[in-house]
């Protein structure tokens, strides 16, 4: 029988690159000063000086808008490219973008138009004496509106496109790749590399990789948009932007990836299976959800929870071109961690921020390295609970230290943790899951995922017991000034240990008598009392009654 392949054993020695960065960043352009209708009101009276504040004047910028950037894809020979619904938009600019590639020159590479919904402001007629000048009050609603992705080839970015909209307060989208970046920061400093598919296979100096991608920030980001606003259209012009109407950057989706390459292929398939059937069945059930009141990081929510709380193993023939076989998720509130095998060589684990308030962030661009060093801890914690989940030993000592009542440093009593009492076996079960690693335990959420796991009622009580031994025994540690705890490596031991031991060991074995049961499980309980039988006679030891 062959050895089970652990993370460790695939981990120590066998990984040739380990690099962390920033891959896809998707950015909201917003205006600051045109975001309350007041604001409308003054950008038409104060700055255009209209007499009337109409929504006439607001289509005739978009007019005009939309006539300079046809003059500009003729003027330049950029191809204009209609999107019809259900077209995937990279695919069809793909060619384009791998032309642009191959000559280097940065440009705008074509245009795309679409009709799309977009939050913009909606003007009502007020009702007021006909005599007078009519009135109009504004209020942001969504509307079927003209959008334009400018798709550009950019020296220091290579591919990316910035979206304007083309009714007012005109919102932007900004698409980057933080790979793409560092490749062409590698390939300037003439240090070689291997391009793995958005990401690196191999580099010369992957401490200097590193280097590149930790410095990748606001400012690279600031200096790139500001450089194709000034050059494509747009429908504010530099007399709007000395009044202070301009726009502003915003986090909407940020990816914080991390990939470990291995040296052969064969490894990284291996350790991938280990990692999915740990997951099955070891705190990853098919598909669990825990919805929360609260936020992960132990605040009261400003309002509803707002997503789902959840882990799932999604089982794909085919995820995509750079992707196959299995991806693992961990999802909470509007955000997730997802782990997949990358063309078939590495590992790569990405925290995917849709909303940075998901991380305790501001949304701001410039809280961008805040938000990425979070995103980061929250890809090491993933990885570290699935090292210590496939390499688990409690040794006898601590077993026996966590199983059984005993004193704290400070003559505290700290209640044991008998393995197969229910509600224990049911605690383990529950701190399993990795998501538990990224977020965090509260004791809500603890309540939550432990309701129905014990066969009876779960108190809040029972859930502030349950964490007061937990962290007496040092299996959990309190986050200082907040009501929020974190796994240790103890912890991690103590949940899987017994959720192993119990359902991959114990179970199958009582269940001897089961018509499931293999037939050398079934045929094994004779043989043992047959032969306990005998040495029991040949003692001359009376058998039990």
């Amino acid at each position: 029988m062959s050895n089970v392949v652990t993370v460790p054993e695939l981990l120590d020695g066998h990984t040739v690159l380990d690099v962390e960065c920033l891959d896809r960043i998707y950015l909201n352009g917003y205006v600051p000063a045109l975001q309350v209708s007041g604001q409308v009101i003054t950008f038409l009276h104060g700055h255009l000086g209209m007499p009337v504040a109409s929504p006439a004047v607001l289509e005739q910028i978009g007019t005009r808008f939309r006539q300079s950037v046809a003059r500009f894809a003729e003027a330049n020979d950029i191809p204009m490219v209609k999107f019809k619904k259900g077209m995937r938009k990279i695919d069809v600019m793909r060619p384009l973008l791998a032309r642009a590639a191959r000559t280097g020159r940065t440009s705008v590479v074509a245009i795309g138009w679409a009709q799309e919904f977009q939050h913009v402001w909606d003007a009502r007629k007020r009702d007021t004496d006909p005599a007078r000048p009519p009135q109009f009050s504004f209020a942001m609603a969504e509307r079927r509106v003209t959008c334009y992705y400018f798709y550009v080839w950019d020296e220091g970015f290579g591919p990316a496109f910035i979206k304007v909209c083309a009714y007012f307060p005109y919102p932007v989208k900004v698409w980057l790749n933080g790979h793409e970046w560092a490749k062409r920061q590698l390939a300037r400093a003439g240090i070689g590399f291997t391009e793995l598919s958005n990401g690196f296979a191999s580099c010369q100096d992957p401490a200097v990789l590193q280097a590149v991608c930790d410095r990748l920030g606001p400012g690279t980001i600031t200096v790139f948009f500001e450089r194709w606003m000034s050059r494509i259209p747009l429908p504010l012009t530099a007399a709007d932007r000395a009044a202070g109407y301009w726009w502003e950057l915003s986090m909407r989706q940020i990816e914080v990836s991390r990939t470990l390459m291995f040296d052969v292929p064969r490894h990284a398939r291996a350790f991938f299976e280990a990692l999915v059937a740990d997951n099955l069945d070891l705190g990853r059930p098919e598909h669990v959800e825990i919805l929360f009141k609260r936020s992960p990081r132990g605040r009261k929510a400003s309002g509803p929870a707002g997503g789902v709380f959840k882990t799932a193993i999604d089982r794909h023939s085919q995820l995509g071109p750079c992707t196959t076989g299995v991806t693992i998720n961990a999802f909470w509130r509007h955000s997730r961690v997802k782990q997949y095998l990358k063309d078939g060589r590495a590992l790569r684990i990405e925290t995917v921020v849709n909303s940075p308030d998901d991380l305790g962030c501001q949304r701001r661009l410039h809280n961008l390295d805040e938000l990425q060093a979070r995103a980061r801890a929250i890809n090491t914690r993933l990885l570290e609970t699935e090292k210590a989940g496939q390499g688990c030993v409690f040794d006898s000592p601590a077993f026996a230290r966590i199983s059984q009542p005993s004193l704290t440093g400070d003559g505290r009593r700290a209640p044991g943790l008998r393995f197969g009492d229910p509600r224990v076996m049911a605690l383990a079960g529950a701190l399993a899951s990795t998501l538990y690693a990224v977020t965090g335990i509260t004791s809500k959420s603890l309540r939550a995922l432990m309701t129905g796991l014990p066969g009876t009622a779960y108190s809040m009580n029972q859930a502030s017991y349950d964490l007061t031994r937990l962290a007496r025994n040092g299996l959990i540690a309190r986050v200082p000034h907040r009501n929020l705890y974190t796994l240790n490596p103890d912890g991690l031991r103590f949940a899987i240990f017994y959720t192993k031991v119990h359902n991959r060991v114990l179970r199958p074995l009582m269940a001897d008598d089961q018509p499931q049961a293999p037939p050398r499980l079934r045929d094994a309980p004779p043989t043992i009392d047959q032969e306990v039988s005998h040495r029991l006679a040949a003692a001359r030891l009376p058998a039990a009654a």
